[in-house]
C-alpha cells in the first residue's frame, strides 16, 4: 500500500475537511437524487427531500453500528427500482392513489431491510469466516466488476445529453487528479462539478425555473403530508420488494470488499460484516418506513477515497450531515436538481469505471488462479448474468410477479457455483504479507 494516503483528516485543517466532505456529497447527490426522480416517472410520489434526509441519517447511523472505522456512504439503492416499477402497474393497486402505492411499495422494503438483520445474524453465529466461504474473492471481485459495469449506461445516457458538457467535467477532473498539486489533486471531483456547473450556466445549460419557485426552508413530506409513518404492508408488495435485498446484500458485501482493498483494512472483519449489514439493514428499514428508498453503501464514494487517497471517515459523516442539513432546503435540492445531467454523466464516467477497476484489483491482490478452471467458470457465470439478465427475471410466487435483478442472479449463481465445484481452498484473512488490503487468498 503507497504511503501517501491520509487516513486523518484533521491534519488538513477544518477548512479542508470541509471542502472533502463536500466532494463526497456532489459524489453521491447525482445518483441519490436520480432514484426518486426515476421513481416518480413510475407515477411513485418518491420525494427528494426525504431521499436526502434518509441517505444522511442512514450514513451516520451505519458509522455509529460500524464503530466509526468504515468510511462509507449510504445512498439510494438502484436495485429495488425495478420492485418500484412493478408495484406501480400492478393490478391488485391501480385502484389506489399513487401515494399509497408508494406506501406499499416502501413496507416492502422495510421488510427487505430486516432481511439484512437475518444475514447478520447467521455472520454473528456461525462466524465470519463460514460464511465468506461461501463468498471468495473469484465471486465478490467479479460482483464488484458487474456493479459498475451496470452502471456504465447510465453514465452514457447522461452524457449523450451534452458530450461537450461532460467532456469538459470529465477533463476537469482528469487534469486536476494527475496535474493538481496539494488540495486540487484531493477535491478533483467536486472542482469538476463546479467547474462544470459554472461552463454549462455562462453556456446557457441551466434551467433554474423550479429553483426560483422553491422555498428555502421546509420539512420532508413525510412530515408535513403524512405527520408519521409512511409505510403500509401487504404481502403482495413485500413479496415483490423483499427479494430484492438478495440483490443489495451481495452488493453490501462487494462494497465492503473494495472499501476494503481501497483502504487497506479487513473491514470484513473488523469492525465485521454483521456490523456493517446492520448499520445498512436498519437504515433502510428506517427509510422505508418514512416513505425514502432503499439505502446501500454507494460504490460513487469508494470511487471518491480512490481519487484523494483520504480515507478518515469523518470527511463521509460530513457528507451525511451536509445531505441532512440541505434535505431541510428545497430550494438547495431544486438548485443540485437543476444541474445538468451530462455532467453527472462526465462525472460517473470515472467513478462507475473506478468501481470495476477495484473489482479487477480485488481479484489480483487475492491472487486468484483463473488457470483455474473452477475460477474461470464461477467468474464467467457471474459476469455474463450480471450483465446479460439486464431486465431481470420475473416470476411469480403467490399470484405476484417477483424480479430478481440481474445482479441478485448473478450472486447466487456465482454463492451456487462456489458451493458446489469442487476445490474450494479459499481462507478468509490469510494475508500474503505483502499488502495489508488482502482479504484471503485463494
Amino acid at each position: 500500500m503507497n504511503q501517501d494516503v491520509i487516513r486523518d483528516a484533521r491534519k488538513l485543517g477544518v477548512p479542508k475537511m470541509l471542502l472533502l466532505g463536500l466532494q463526497h456529497m456532489f459524489a453521491m447527490f447525482g445518483a441519490t437524487i436520480l432514484v426518486p426522480i426515476l421513481v416518480q416517472s413510475y407515477g411513485l410520489p418518491l420525494n427528494i427531500q426525504t431521499t436526502l434526509f434518509f441517505a444522511g441519517l442512514g450514513t451516520l447511523f451505519f458509522h455509529v453500528c460500524s464503530k466509526m472505522k468504515v468510511p462509507a456512504f449510504l445512498g439510494s439503492s438502484f436495485a429495488f427500482l425495478g420492485g418500484f416499477e412493478t408495484v406501480a402497474k400492478m393490478p391488485a393497486y391501480e385502484s389506489l392513489a399513487a401515494a399509497e402505492r408508494l406506501q406499499y411499495a416502501c413496507g416492502g422494503i422495510v421488510v427487505a431491510g430486516l432481511l439484512y438483520l437475518v444475514l447478520a445474524l447467521l455472520v454473528k453465529v456461525v462466524g465470519v469466516h463460514k460464511v465468506m466461504r461461501f463468498l471468495p474473492p473469484v465471486v465478490t471481485g467479479p460482483i464488484i466488476i458487474c456493479i459498475g459495469l451496470n452502471l456504465a449506461p447510465s453514465a452514457v445516457n447522461n452524457a449523450s445529453s451534452c458530450w461537450w458538457l461532460a467532456l469538459v467535467a470529465m477533463a476537469i477532473i482528469i487534469v486536476c487528479n494527475i496535474w493538481g498539486k496539494g488540495m486540487v489533486k484531493i477535491i478533483p471531483i467536486l472542482l469538476g462539478v463546479v467547474g462544470a456547473y459554472i461552463v454549462a450556466i455562462i453556456a446557457g445549460k441551466v434551467d433554474f425555473t423550479g429553483m426560483k419557485e422553491a422555498a428555502w426552508i421546509g420539512f420532508q413530506p413525510f412530515v408535513t403530508d403524512f405527520g408519521g409513518s409512511v409505510a403500509k404492508f401487504d404481502v403482495s408488495a413485500i413479496l415483490v420488494m423483499a427479494p430484492i435485498a438478495i440483490a443489495s446484500m451481495m452488493e453490501h458485501i462487494g462494497d465492503m470488499s473494495a472499501i476494503s482493498a481501497t483502504v487497506g483494512e479487513n473491514f470484513l472483519e473488523e469492525p465485521g460484516l454483521h456490523r456493517t449489514l446492520i448499520g445498512d439493514g436498519v437504515a433502510t428499514s428506517l427509510a422505508g418506513l418514512f416513505g425514502g428508498p432503499a439505502n446501500t453503501t454507494y460504490g460513487e464514494n469508494t470511487g471518491v477515497l480512490v481519487l484523494s487517497r483520504v480515507y478518515d471517515p469523518r470527511v463521509i459523516r460530513l457528507a451525511a450531515l451536509y445531505a441532512l442539513i440541505l434535505s431541510f432546503s428545497p430550494k438547495f435540492a431544486a438548485l443540485i436538481g437543476a444541474l445538468p445531467s451530462a455532467i453527472i454523466g462526465g462525472v460517473s464516467f470515472i467513478l462507475y469505471g473506478m468501481i470495476s477497476a477495484i473489482g479487477v484489483r480485488n481479484v489480483v491482490e487475492n491472487q486468484v488462479d483463473f488457470t483455474n478452471s473452477r475460477n474461470l467458470i464461477i467468474a464467467a457465470v457471474i459476469l455474463v448474468c450480471g450483465l446479460g439478465f439486464s431486465g431481470g427475471l420475473t416470476f411469480q410466487v403467490g399470484g405476484a410477479a417477483v424480479t430478481l435483478t440481474g445482479l441478485a442472479i448473478a450472486a447466487i449463481a456465482g454463492i451456487l457455483l462456489n458451493a458446489i465445484l469442487p476445490g474450494n481452498d479459499y481462507e478468509f484473512g490469510k494475508d500474503d504479507g505483502h499488502n495489508s488490503g488482502n482479504l484471503g487468498k485463494y
